[in-house]
């Protein structure tokens, strides 16, 4: 049985294109998460007035990958010391979040974030995750239909 694993790190389509590369997600999907919104449009979102973040929901086989392995991958994905920025991209949508499915996903982020501010400041938010709203078909699997991507990903 596959489980959620939600997180923020800045423009949704790098952390998906990265996480849609890991033996053991069984899919994922971009939207919106962490907002007062009800179906937001993407436009919306940008404005930094709805209070959701930018998200990929990764759905996972945690007996081929555990949570704690896909948190590794969201820290090295982006940076965590950025407050409601990645690169060129500012706003709070593009903040560094982790959105728990449940106790166990919030402790293991909690400690998962310790450990890593021991080295490094980190400004990622660890809430419960609330409405998970997905974002318009054409932000869905953007890399494998652009061409061209900002990253340099293929």
């Amino acid at each position: 049985m596959s489980e959620k694993a939600t997180f923020g790190a800045g423009c949704f389509w790098k952390p998906e294109y990265v996480f849609r590369q890991v033996d053991g997600v069984v899919s994922t999907s971009v939207g919106y998460m962490g907002g007062e919104t009800a179906n937001p449009r993407y436009e919306q979102v940008c404005t930094g007035r709805t209070g959701h973040a930018e998200v990929v929901q990764v759905e996972y086989d945690p007996e081929r990958i555990s949570y704690e392995e896909l948190l590794d991958i969201f820290w090295q994905s982006h940076d965590p010391s950025q407050l409601n920025r990645q690169g060129p991209d500012i706003g709070t949508q593009y903040r560094s979040a982790v959105f728990a499915h449940g106790p166990a996903q919030q402790e293991a982020a909690e400690a998962s974030r310790a450990k890593l501010s021991d080295a490094h400041k980190v400004v990622t938010e660890i809430v419960q995750a609330g409405d998970y709203w997905p974002a318009e078909d054409y932000h869905q699997q953007y890399f494998e239909k652009s061409r061209h991507n900002r990253f340099g990903v293929r």
